[in-house]
């Protein structure tokens, strides 16, 4: 009986697996200030370079400046 519960819930243990792995790259993609800042400098570049619209900057300039804010936070907390 365990065989046939294993075999039937190898697909969504997959499933699940990957979600975590998401989860884990997401988590560290906005809780490491290094990358965070790397993508602030990136997209300070993008603007110099004319690739975008002051717009655009200063929207997705503030998204990244509160994710720095919230992993500072994180960082201080624990």
């Amino acid at each position: 009986m365990f065989l046939i519960d294993d075999l039937l819930m190898a697909p969504f243990k997959g499933v699940i697996f990957i979600a975590k792995k998401i989860n884990d790259v997401i988590e560290k993609e906005t809780s490491d200030e290094g990358a965070i800042k790397e993508r602030l400098m990136t997209l300070q570049l993008k603007f110099e370079m004319d690739e975008i619209d002051e717009e655009e900057y200063d929207l997705r300039e503030e998204e990244l400046l509160k994710l720095l804010e919230n992993a500072r936070e994180k960082k201080l907390n624990g």
